[in-house]
């Protein structure tokens, strides 16, 4: 089924509003020198709640705009996903008159967001000593790899190769005894970009109090290393350690979806309550009783191995649509395992809107996502399609105060790029 046809009609014709005053953020300006997935996750939700965000790009543009299938070239679907709500400008800051043309706009800006080394952003001279000079308010936030104190300060970072440094690769060894492995998303890069928001409104939050700005650093290995830690520091936690890491429930092979009879299900049987159900369901309430394994979540873990193996085997002699009947009846969690396009069909998230057409000024009809949170008083939305590359480079210099020849000046020298009219 084309995705578009199971989109309830009230949310097909959804019009994008950029000027609403309700948004939360709505009256600040973020700079946006960020690209490929980190940063721009971070400043699509900041564009969501309705800050202006203005999107820096270098003339050639954000290369991940070349990433997918495409209708027009720079505009592929992963970087539509996480560029919407942005303005696009284009400028080559090696060249002087475009770093000029910058700082006009960092002088009026809230917040400045990069995400390349922090080496490079001082090599062009937009170090946080040299912005706060001009902005004292200004909430500087860098997304980088490291920690600037460490060994690592300088070092490339890209989602695999935090992916393996962070110990999250390891875990499907620990699992399985299989090879290390990437979780097939760019975990680390949009985990690190969420982090990125909250340091965002953190600090903005701070400014209200003390009037000014302050730089803020991001790094993307501490904070997965934190991520990954958080469950599986186990025994590691004391001293002296008393294990060697890990949780194991979390590592059992058998934690994965169960085969059924026609497909797979996802299901959890996780408290006292619901390993009690779960018998029950069986008609084995008698051997729940007296299986000293059941007796707790304690003892459970202990033995979560083999109760996996039997939870599998007892899923396998019935229907997905069965399971998914008997487990809901009896208040067990369980919930369908969807491949990416059965997802766009899912009941819930039909009934709640999540997926929106969009009709996009150069790429047409488009499926886009809405945001995930809800706000009773000052509901947050896409307010601007992803841009073409330099489509507001015009727009966005004008209203630095740059006159019209000094904008066209630019461009003809190549220090500036505009997106032709549509």
């Amino acid at each position: 089924m084309d995705a578009f046809t199971i989109l309830d009609n009230k949310f097909m014709n959804q019009a994008v509003n950029s000027t609403s005053p309700k948004l939360p953020l709505a009256g600040l300006r973020v700079i946006d020198l960020t690209a490929v997935l980190m940063g721009p996750v971070a400043t699509q939700v900041l564009g969501e709640m309705g800050a202006d965000v203005i999107k820096i790009e270098a003339p050639d543009g954000d290369m991940v705009r070349l990433i997918g299938p495409v209708k027009h070239n720079g505009m592929g679907p992963v970087f539509i996903n996480a560029n919407r709500n942005k303005r696009s400008v284009a400028l080559d800051l090696k060249n002087a008159d475009a770093k000029a043309a910058l700082l006009e706009l960092v002088k009026s800006a809230d917040v400045f967001i990069y995400n390349v080394r922090p080496q490079a952003v001082a090599r062009l001279g937009l170090g946080y000593e040299a912005l706060s000079a001009i902005n004292p308010r200004l909430v500087y936030v860098g997304v980088f790899g490291y920690a600037q104190d460490g060994p690592y300060a300088a070092k490339p970072a890209y989602d695999d190769l935090i992916q393996g440094a962070s110990g999250l690769a390891s875990l499907f060894q620990m699992r399985d005894g299989s090879a290390p492995a990437y979780v097939p998303n760019a975990l680390a890069d949009r985990i690190t970009g969420l982090a990125a928001v909250n340091a965002v409104l953190g600090a903005l939050l701070e400014r209200e109090r003390s009037g000014l700005g302050q730089r803020v650093d991001v790094p993307m290995f501490e904070t997965m290393v934190n991520f990954t830690l958080g469950d599986h520091m186990g025994g590691l936690s004391f001293a002296p350690a008393l294990d060697s890491g890990g949780y194991a429930r979390q590592l059992a092979p058998g934690r994965r979806p169960y085969r059924t009879q026609d497909g797979f299900i996802s299901a959890l049987i996780y408290t006292d309550k619901q390993w009690r159900s779960f018998y029950q369901l069986l008609g084995r309430e008698d051997e729940f009783a007296h299986d000293e394994r059941l007796k707790s979540l304690a003892t459970r873990t202990l033995h979560v191995h083999a109760l996996y193996a039997e939870l599998e085997a007892i899923l396998a002699t019935r229907s997905t649509a069965q399971w998914l009947d008997a487990l809901n009846a009896a208040d067990i969690p369980a919930m369908p395992v969807h491949d990416l396009q059965s997802l766009l069909s899912d009941p819930h998230l039909q009934a709640t809107g999540h997926f929106q057409a969009e009709q996009h000024p150069s790429e047409g009809q488009l499926l886009a996502l809405r945001s995930a949170s809800r706000w009773s008083r000052t509901p947050i939305a896409n307010t601007r399609p992803a841009p073409r590359l330099g489509e507001h480079t015009r727009e966005v210099l004008a209203e630095a105060g740059l006159s019209a020849a000094a904008i066209d000046a630019l461009i003809a020298q190549g220090a500036a790029k505009a997106a032709s009219p549509l």
